[in-house]
């Protein structure tokens, strides 16, 4: 099994600072860790952090997870991706998403309308960029070239060996996932559901024709080793009543969805009833404690040592971790000890 090294945001257990950010980065790749994901929501964007750690690093695999659709077009994602991959000298992995509602249109004030039919268009566009053809394109919603203009290539060399994944939690995302894409990014994943979660994604591979070990599944968790597992609930609850919660519309939030989807369909609406009311202590208590433990690799050695093999049980290829601690010293500890127990319980 590999690991993956998750760079959060401020809300989750990734460092607050991007100087920080990167010292994680940096040890990841002596700790022996395989890859390391940048993330962008509504703060930083995800491609440039990965710019700074191509110049610091050298061996270790650098992606995104996850760009956003609605956040640059197929073409510029192309050319990002482009030159990332010859900065890092083939490290880089394009990992794309279709965020949420709430961050299209709040922040770049665009419609979230279709995301899948817009992924699998993204998809297409980008692979006929990076192989250098011409970007002729006759989408629902990306058109290329305008009628009045003619079409062009990237002029950068091609570049048609980037892994492209796709973070989907949705039944059909999985299923695009699948048929498409080089690789999926999981969130909210319960391991132990995994037959269930994971079956859309099975039927678009059996529908495309493609073998299994033609997609690498990379899900995982926040990890944090501590005896006092009380104090690691009352902890990572408010971060899953915010996902629950906060993300999407009251209509539509993946997240309350994946729960749903793996059991937990009554938790979930009263987490996200009490949010709606504006009772955030109250959506963190109706957090049930085995979602947390489920979701998470938290508590002693044995404990999360446990919890991994759940996922190779799942047959999940990367392990993606966000290490906890309150400095980099404490992250970092943490990782060293996840890639110690990944190492004794499922060696590459």
């Amino acid at each position: 099994m590999k690991i993956a090294l998750a760079l959060g945001a401020p809300m989750t257990a990734g460092p607050s600072s991007f100087e920080d950010m990167i010292e994680l980065g940096v040890g990841a790749e002596a700790l022996g860790v395989d890859s390391v994901w940048s993330s962008e929501g509504w703060g930083r964007d995800a491609f440039t952090p990965l710019a700074y750690l191509a110049a610091r690093t050298s061996s270790v695999a650098l992606g995104t997870a996850i760009a956003q659709l609605s956040a640059r077009t197929a073409a510029t994602t192309a050319m990002t991706a482009s030159s990332l991959d010859e900065m890092s000298q083939g490290r880089f992995r394009l990992g794309l998403g279709a965020s949420g509602p709430a961050v299209v249109h709040g922040v770049h004030g665009s419609a979230y309308d279709r995301p899948i039919e817009r992924m699998r268009e993204t998809i297409e566009v980008v692979r006929l960029a990076l192989r250098g053809e011409r970007l002729e394109y006759g989408g629902r919603q990306i058109q290329l070239p305008r009628e009045d203009s003619r079409s062009l290539r990237l002029s950068q060399p091609p570049r048609p060996n980037i892994p492209i994944l796709v973070a989907a939690m949705s039944p059909r995302g999985l299923a695009l996932a699948g048929e498409l894409a080089d690789g999926w990014i999981g969130h909210s994943f319960i391991p132990d559901r995994a037959d269930d979660l994971l079956a859309p994604l099975h039927a678009g591979l059996a529908a495309a024709g493609r073998p299994r070990s033609s997609i690498e599944l990379q899900v995982g968790g926040v990890v944090e080793i501590d005896e006092d597992v009380e104090s690691l609930l009352e902890r990572w609850r408010p971060s899953l009543a915010f996902n629950i919660g906060a993300m999407g519309t009251d209509d539509r939030n993946f997240y309350r969805e994946s729960y749903v989807r793996a059991g937990y369909a009554e938790a979930a609406a009263e987490v996200h009833r009490l949010w709606k009311a504006k009772d955030r202590d109250g959506a963190a208590q109706a957090v049930l404690p085995e979602m947390v433990l489920r979701t998470h690799m938290l508590g002693t050695p044995e404990m999360v040592a446990d919890r991994v093999r759940c996922y190779v049980a799942a047959g999940i290829d990367t392990l993606r971790v966000q290490p906890a601690g309150r400095d980099v010293a404490g992250q970092l500890r943490n990782l060293e000890t996840i890639v110690g127990i990944v190492s004794d319980v499922a060696p590459s």
